[in-house]
């Protein structure tokens, strides 16, 4: 025979079991219409975008222009580090090398009728985009190009090798549809590029540069790749 405190127990114990598992959990899984969440709850008085149009948005279908007049910009240029580098001839080559190679990667697609260059003169300080999209509008583009690149000496190299440098590069890069806001294609890419000094370099500085340039080349003409794969 069961004593009758142990009984009390007993029952006391899968009583509470069972009103804690009732009011976790509901009765059934479905999700109560009444409580589906479809939008944000929070305010944002920041948001440049209403709760309607993020619906429309998301819900929406896109179709990027058969035909595309491409303009390109780099906020590179507008970054603080140009003031040190404005009059440096090499750096401004290499800088004009890079939007060479990303316009001859967009000639290479068949969709792509005309490319022109976004001057600085039409991007400020710290470009927004809704700064950069009416600079496009201006150059009559259906769709912006904007990249950034960095790159620098990998410290185990810089500090301790003597005889060999190893550079990487990061190239980030948006298609921006200039009639619509939207971005549909985006790329990051990272290479790096080790190398010796060769004879005609007079010094570390142009050893480091140079390896530093052909990083950046690289990820340009990976995503020069994407890209095209993307238009076909």
């Amino acid at each position: 025979m069961n004593h009758p405190l142990l009984l009390v127990l007993t029952i006391a114990l899968f009583t509470s079991c069972t009103t804690t598992k009732s009011a976790g959990y509901p009765a059934n899984d479905k999700t109560d219409g009444d409580t589906l969440i479809t939008q944000s709850l929070f305010s944002d008085k920041a948001s440049t975008i209403s709760e309607d149009n993020i619906q429309k948005t998301l819900d929406g279908t896109y179709k990027l222009p058969q035909k595309l007049r491409v303009a390109i910009v780099s906020i590179q240029s507008q970054s603080q580090h140009k003031r040190y580098y404005w009059n440096d001839e090499q750096y401004l080559k290499t800088q004009q090398s890079y939007l060479d190679l990303f316009s001859k990667n967009f000639r290479q697609s068949p969709r792509v009728t005309n490319i022109s260059i976004i001057p600085d003169l039409l991007i400020s300080n710290s470009p927004s985009f809704t700064n950069i999209r009416e600079a496009a509008v201006r150059m009559q583009a259906d769709v912006v190009v904007v990249y950034s690149i960095s790159s620098d000496i990998y410290s185990k190299y810089k500090l301790f090798s003597k005889t060999d440098v190893k550079a990487f590069a990061t190239t980030q890069m948006i298609m921006l549809d200039v009639r619509t806001g939207l971005i549909p294609f985006s790329a990051i890419v990272t290479k790096d590029v080790l190398s010796q000094k060769k004879k005609e370099e007079l010094d570390d500085t142009e050893l480091t540069s140079r390896v530093q340039n052909e990083a950046v080349l690289l990820t340009i003409n990976d995503i020069g790749q994407n890209i095209n794969d993307f238009l076909k």
